[in-house]
């Protein structure tokens, strides 16, 4: 009996052991590139109620992105992420009436290892202005996630 249950699971633990699988070699995070002069939005930028945010992005990896997610909320509290060593200066601590929120996922075509990441994203008219933050979230297809957070203001 024990020699049957060896030679059914002996072949299996080898198999599972021998995958050829590329997502199971990549060991490394995706990269939120920031480094070009088109790269929006940046660290204490504003913007008006109603405007749009032009999102300009350069993602790599070194096998395969797979997607990534913009997401953003309102800092009336003064929380933090800590992605970024830039401090802006910051309103008032408030409470929020009608805060923005945003959350949206984006594909990345198969196959891709480099990525120029660009999208429009419309600000309501009728939000509360004030501090928010910006976050990218950047996936790989193995798993593996870079985020960025990006402190902005709304103004009236």
């Amino acid at each position: 009996m024990r020699r049957g249950l060896m030679t059914i699971f002996l072949p299996c633990a080898i198999s599972a052991c021998g995958s050829t699988d590329d997502s199971a070699k990549d060991l490394t995070m995706p990269t939120i590139e920031d480094t070009e002069a088109e790269t929006s939005p940046t660290d204490c930028e504003e913007f008006h109620r109603g405007d749009t945010i032009f999102f300009a992005y350069n993602f790599s990896d070194d096998t395969e992105l797979g997607s990534f997610n913009i997401e953003a909320h309102n800092n009336f509290d003064h929380h933090t992420h800590s992605t970024s060593a830039v401090e802006c200066e910051q309103e008032d601590k408030k409470q929020p009436v009608r805060p923005w929120t945003y959350s949206q996922d984006f594909q990345i075509p198969p196959g891709t290892a480099s990525y120029a990441a660009r999208t429009e994203i419309a600000l309501p008219a009728d939000i509360d202005p004030g501090d928010y933050h910006f976050m990218i979230r950047l996936t790989d297809k193995a798993g593996w996630q870079q985020m960025k957070g990006i402190a902005i203001r709304i103004l009236e």
